[in-house]
């Protein structure tokens, strides 16, 4: 695995030499697009809206559109606008994990140590898991300042890039029920949760889209026809909430 940042953790007066690897990998296929005639690769081009014609990239500069009309940036502008290039996530303060909403979390990414602070990394991750605490702070890759959280995971650190409040869209934008839950319907609710919980192990989650089109791939390649899938077909459920809950009761048991 190769390393895509290198740098430190610090906080308080520690500094721990490590080095950041992704811990994601994308399980899509990398599929081209073609010209349906002659499957050739198609490609895109940079073109002037105007004239028509392809702009080179030296040619190409970046603006922000305000009051109809384009102010043109320049690199010495995006330099005075970036945060002090620092190799160091600076650990601002210790808190528990279940602060932080779900939805600010973004990228998960690998720490490892160097030689130098394999001794200081050890030390701070045997204290997060013994506290039950992540650490909160912020760092600079490429140029762009991001919030993370540096959490235990078994015997190594992961941080966990975390969005910025104003990134996150209110939610008052969003209209909320105003239906009154009735005792019977909750009763049944709470039922079919007990009847569906469980320990939880993610990897009986399977994401079996990229190896059925693989399979398609492979049998077009030889020449067959890929057979069509069985259509599934689902009742419709009743529009009575109390019925929906009983069915899903009875399924559950008889599953079990």
């Amino acid at each position: 695995m190769r390393s895509i940042w290198t740098g430190a953790i610090g906080f308080g007066l520690v500094n721990i030499p490590i080095k950041m690897y992704s811990a994601v990998q994308d399980s899509t296929l990398d599929l081209d697009m073609l010209d349906k005639k002659d499957h050739a690769n198609i490609h895109f081009k940079r073109v002037n809206e105007n004239t028509g014609k392809e702009v080179a990239w030296e040619n190409i500069i970046k603006g922000y559109k305000l009051n109809d009309q384009y102010v043109v940036l320049t690199d010495e502008d995006f330099e005075k606008a970036s945060p002090e290039k620092t190799k160091t996530i600076s650990i601002n303060e210790f808190v528990n994990e279940t602060e932080i909403d779900s939805i600010y979390y973004e990228t998960p990414y690998y720490l490892e140590p160097e030689k130098s602070g394999a001794r200081a990394y050890a030390l701070l991750r045997d204290a997060l898991h013994k506290t039950g605490k992540v650490g909160f702070g912020s760092f600079v890759m490429r140029n762009k300042e991001g919030l993370c959280l540096i959490k235990p995971m078994e015997d190594i650190l992961v941080l966990c890039r975390i969005r910025w409040a104003q990134e996150i869209r209110p939610i008052d934008e969003i209209t909320a029920p105003k239906a009154t839950t009735k005792p019977a319907e909750m009763k049944m609710a709470l039922e079919l949760i007990k009847q569906l919980s469980g320990p939880f192990d993610i990897a009986n989650y399977k994401d079996t889209y990229t190896d059925e089109l693989l399979k398609i791939i492979k049998a077009k390649a030889k020449g067959k026809k890929p057979a069509k899938p069985a259509l599934r077909v689902v009742h419709s459920p009743g529009k009575d909430l109390m019925s929906q809950l009983k069915a899903s009761l009875s399924k559950g048991k008889k599953a079990s």
